[in-house]
C-alpha cells in the first residue's frame, strides 16, 4: 500500500551464511528473525535484500547460480521457517526484497540441464546456450514454456513467501546478445535480445496485474533507455534501476588523494545530469567489497582517522543525492576486511571507539533520511534537486538543496578535502535562522565537534539568492542545514 516512489528507502544487502553466525554453524531462519529484526531496527533500515535465498549447490556462488527456482534454501530451515523470518520483518514494518536470477542455471544433472534428455530450458545451439562468464547455461527466452515458468517462479515468491521485491539481476547481461563478448547478433546486425526483452516486459507487467504494490528491481549497468517506464510507455516496466554510474564516479573520486580530486570535479556532478531519468537506487553492495576491490572504509585515503571521517562524508552525500539508498552488510560498521562468504561479518571491530562512532551515525543518518521527507518526496524529479554551488572544483566543495513537494528545504554541503573553511558564504531563500540539522563532524560520531552553531542569514545576494549566510565547514564534512524560523525581513 505504501508509495514507493516518494517514500524513504533505505536496503541493508545481506547474505545470510556470512552475516552472523554460531560457531561454525549459520544462524537459522528462526534466529535470524530474532537478531536480525533487531539490528535493523537498532539500525533504521527501511528493507532488507536477501541474496539469492533458492535453492543452489555452490556456496561460493553466493546463491546465483541456481537449482531450485521454486525451493527456498534448505541451509537455514524448512519453508514455513522462512515464511517465519519474512512475517517478523514484516511485523516490525521491515520491506523485504530478494534476488532472483532468471539470466542463466547450473550445469548439474540435478538442475534443469538436458532436462528431459534435450535441450529442454537452454538453446540448442550450444554457443548460444553456453554462458561462459558464470559456466552455467542461459535460458532460451524463444519458447513460451521457459517464459512461463520463469514468471511463475517469481510470483510464487511473492503469492506464498510475502515477499515486497524482486531484484532481478544481471539484466544487461539479458538485453544484450554480445555482452558477453560473444560476437552474436539479429539478422539485421542489431545486438538487442530481442526474445529477453518481451521476457522481461511480459514478466514486469504481469507482476504488476497478479501482485498490485509490489515492485521489481533492475540491476542493470549500461545506458538503456526507460528501464523503469512503464510497458505501455516504451519502457521495460521495472519500478526500480541501480544506478551503476554514480556508484562507479563516486567510489573513483573517494579513492583519489584530495589533493587530486579538484581534477575530477564532474565525477562528482556528472550524476544529475541523468538522476531522474530513472527510479534510482543507489548501491553500494557485495560487488563492490569483494575481488580485491577492498572494503568501503579500505577504499579511503589518508590516515585512520581520516578514512572514518570519509566514509561518514561519502554515506551522508549518498542519501543527500537523488535515489533510494542501499548498503551491504559490515559497510554500516566500517569493516576493514574484503567480504569472504565463508566467514562472518567482522562484529569485533565495534570494540573500537571509532567503529561504534561510525554505527551510531549510520544509524542516527537512516533515521534523518526516514523523517525529512526533502531527501526523498521528489526523488525522481528535477524539482526536487537545486544546484547551489557546483563549480568550487578547486576547494573540492560542493553544495545543493533538496526539496519536498511543500518546498521545503534542506542545504547540503560537503568538503571533500582535509581543509577547514571558514565563513563560507552559502546563498539563502529567507532573512531567517538557520540550524545545522546533522553534521558528520560532531564528537559523537568520531569528528571534532561538539556543538553546531546557528546562522543568521544577512542582507546579501549570493548565488542568485536574496540573502546568505556564512558557514564553518569541517575538513572531510557533511552538514545539512535548515530554515529554523523567519525573522522579521530588514532590507535596509
Amino acid at each position: 500500500k505504501t508509495d514507493k516512489i516518494h517514500s524513504p528507502m533505505s536496503i541493508y544487502e545481506i547474505n545470510l551464511s556470512s552475516w552472523r553466525k554460531h560457531g561454525e554453524n549459520y544462524l537459522s531462519y528462526i534466529q535470524l528473525a530474532d537478531e536480525l529484526v533487531k539490528y535493523l531496527k537498532e539500525m533504521n533500515y527501511t528493507h532488507v535484500e536477501f541474496m539469492p535465498l533458492m535453492e543452489h549447490p555452490f556456496d561460493g556462488s553466493w546463491g546465483y547460480q541456481l537449482t531450485g527456482f521454486f525451493a527456498a534454501t534448505s541451509r537455514f530451515g524448512c519453508p514455513k521457517d522462512l515464511m517465519y523470518l519474512i512475517d517478523k520483518l514484516h511485523q516490525n514494518d521491515i520491506g523485504v526484497i530478494m534476488d532472483w536470477v532468471p539470466a542463466h542455471f547450473c550445469k548439474d544433472d540435478f538442475g534443469l540441464r538436458k532436462f528431459d534428455g534435450n535441450n529442454l530450458f537452454e538453446k540448442s545451439n550450444k554457443y548460444l546456450a553456453d554462458n561462459d562468464q558464470w559456466g552455467t547455461l542461459n535460458f532460451d527466452f524463444s519458447k513460451k514454456e521457459v517464459v512461463n515458468f520463469l514468471i511463475s517462479s517469481a510470483l510464487f515468491w511473492f503469492k506464498y513467501y510475502h515477499i515486497d521485491g524482486l531484484r532481478v539481476d544481471a539484466v544487461a547481461y539479458m538485453i544484450y546478445l554480445n555482452f558477453s563478448g560473444k560476437d552474436i547478433r539479429n539478422e539485421d546486425g542489431s545486438v538487442e535480445n530481442r526474445e529477453a526483452i518481451e521476457f522481461i516486459k511480459k514478466l514486469n507487467q504481469t507482476i504488476k496485474s497478479e501482485v498490485p504494490g509490489v515492485f521489481v528491481i533492475a540491476e542493470e549497468s549500461t545506458s538503456w533507455p526507460n528501464v523503469t517506464k512503464p510497458v505501455e510507455k516504451n519502457g521495460l516496466g521495472f519500478d526500480f534501476k541501480w544506478n551503476m554510474g554514480w556508484m562507479n564516479d563516486i567510489i573513483k573520486y573517494m579513492k583519489l588523494d584530495p589533493i587530486y580530486r579538484k581534477n575530477h570535479h564532474n565525477l562528482l556532478t556528472f550524476s544529475i545530469m541523468y538522476a531522474f531519468n530513472e527510479n534510482y537506487i543507489l548501491p553500494f553492495s557485495h560487488d563492490e567489497v569483494v575481488h580485491m576491490k577492498n572494503s568501503m572504509i579500505g577504499k579511503m585515503p589518508g590516515t585512520y582517522d581520516e578514512k572514518f571521517d570519509q566514509t561518514r562524508l561519502l554515506y551522508s552525500f549518498m542519501f543527500a543525492h537523488p535515489g533510494k539508498k542501499l548498503l551491504f552488510m559490515g559497510n554500516d560498521i566500517g569493516q576493514f576486511d574484503e567480504w569472504n562468504e565463508y566467514k562472518e561479518v567482522t562484529w569485533e571491530v565495534l570494540e573500537y571507539e571509532k567503529h561504534q562512532k561510525l554505527k551510531r551515525f549510520m544509524s542516527d543518518l537512516n533515521k534523518f533520511y526516514q523523517t525529512n521527507d526533502e531527501f526523498y518526496d521528489l526523488d525522481s524529479s528535477y524539482s526536487g534537486f537545486q544546484w547551489e554551488d557546483v563549480n568550487n572544483s578547486n576547494e573540492s566543495l560542493i553544495i545543493f538543496e533538496r526539496i519536498n513537494s511543500k518546498n521545503e528545504k534542506i542545504i547540503c554541503i560537503f568538503n571533500f578535502t582535509p581543509v577547514l573553511r571558514k565563513n563560507y558564504p552559502v546563498g539563502v531563500d529567507d532573512y531567517a535562522l538557520y540550524s545545522v540539522v546533522l553534521n558528520s563532524s560532531m564528537k559523537k560520531y568520531g569528528g571534532n565537534l561538539n556543538r553546531n552553531k546557528p546562522y543568521y542569514s544577512k542582507n546579501i545576494k549570493h548565488n542568485d539568492r536574496e540573502f546568505s549566510i556564512s558557514v564553518d565547514i569541517e575538513p572531510f564534512s557533511a552538514m545539512f542545514i535548515k530554515l529554523n524560523k523567519l525573522r522579521n525581513i530588514n532590507k535596509k
